[in-house]
């Protein structure tokens, strides 16, 4: 089978506006080589963040540790005991990918991604983000 992992870098958290909703924050964050940027709104009761924090970001085609396709109706349907990606991670959301839009600078793009509402913007070289040409994307975050 494919490996599930689609994307994947370790970035520091370099602001955080929580001042527009009582229970969402939006993050912006640069990778460590300061190559990728991204935006990204999250449930911060679920998962509080501060600045100057490191997470690991993953995204992935499906949560199965073997790359198969998901079969489940819900990406909720996770049997018991069931291993799958996000047994690594403390966050985790399903999304549609929507967008595509040439970056800032030459050889970058932008990639839009909608997780029910909450928003995750990344830019980077377009090599690293091309695998993200999908419909849909699983985001998986940990500090």
């Amino acid at each position: 089978m494919s490996d599930p992992i689609l994307f994947e870098d370790h970035f520091t958290i370099t602001s955080i506006n929580a001042q527009k909703y009582d229970r969402v924050s939006r993050l912006t964050c640069s990778s460590n080589d300061a190559s990728l940027t991204f935006t990204l709104d999250v449930n911060s009761e679920l998962y509080p963040c501060e600045v100057n924090e490191s997470l690991s970001m993953a995204l992935a085609s499906t949560l199965s540790l073997d790359g198969k396709e998901d079969t489940r109706a819900s990406w909720r349907e996770v049997s018991m005991g069931e291993q799958t990606l996000a047994n690594d991670y403390d966050y985790v959301c399903h999304g549609k990918v929507y967008r595509f839009e040439e970056g800032q600078t030459k050889d970058t793009m932008a990639v839009f991604v909608s997780f029910g509402g909450l928003l995750l913007y990344l830019e980077g070289p377009y090599k690293k983000l091309a695998p993200l040409k999908i419909d849909h994307v699983y985001l998986l975050l940990k500090k």
